[in-house]
């Protein structure tokens, strides 16, 4: 049987603060990112099944990916869980939504965390092909299975502290 990929694009706004960095994206700033989720796998053959000739329903890979990356991240604040204590209980304090992440929160990052998510989140039959995370409408950051096959995973500690 033949193997089908299926795309599907997915948006979110989220801000965030590079710890340490060298130039403006150290200061608290936002993106209207744009995630496009690829996967792969061969269509269901089973006549009796509702899913039948689907590698997967899109509805259930819109869920999937809303709930290991929409939900936490859209409208949040991403910074790096060692940025300076009295700043993060200041926005604790006034009820802001705050991801503490054990990276720095650059696209590439995200991109490593929300393969994680996702790659836990996917049914056994289906493989994540590819992801592509757009920060703006010029700058986007891509993750393919195949640049990675034999390659650690984001890791087992950091994936399991996000779930979390």
């Amino acid at each position: 049987m033949e193997k089908i990929r299926l795309s599907r694009r997915f948006t979110f706004e989220t801000a965030h603060a590079l710890l340490g960095y060298d130039g403006a994206c150290r200061h608290i700033h936002g993106h209207s990112y744009k995630l496009v989720v690829t996967i792969i796998g061969t269509p269901l053959q089973d006549e009796n099944h509702p899913k039948n000739g689907m590698v997967m329903d899109f509805g259930d890979l819109k869920k999937t990916v809303e709930f290991s990356v929409i939900k936490p991240f859209d409208h949040a604040l991403l910074l790096n869980e060692k940025a300076p204590v009295g700043f993060v209980e200041q926005l604790e304090k006034n009820g802001e939504k705050l991801v503490l992440l054990p990276y720095q929160p650059s696209c590439e990052n995200m991109l490593l965390d929300i393969k994680s998510r996702l790659q836990n989140q996917l049914p056994e039959n289906i493989e994540l092909h590819s992801l592509k995370l757009s920060e703006t409408e010029n700058s986007y950051a891509e993750w393919f299975a195949s640049d990675n096959v034999g390659a650690k995973n984001f890791s087992a500690e950091m994936a399991e502290a996000l779930l979390n």
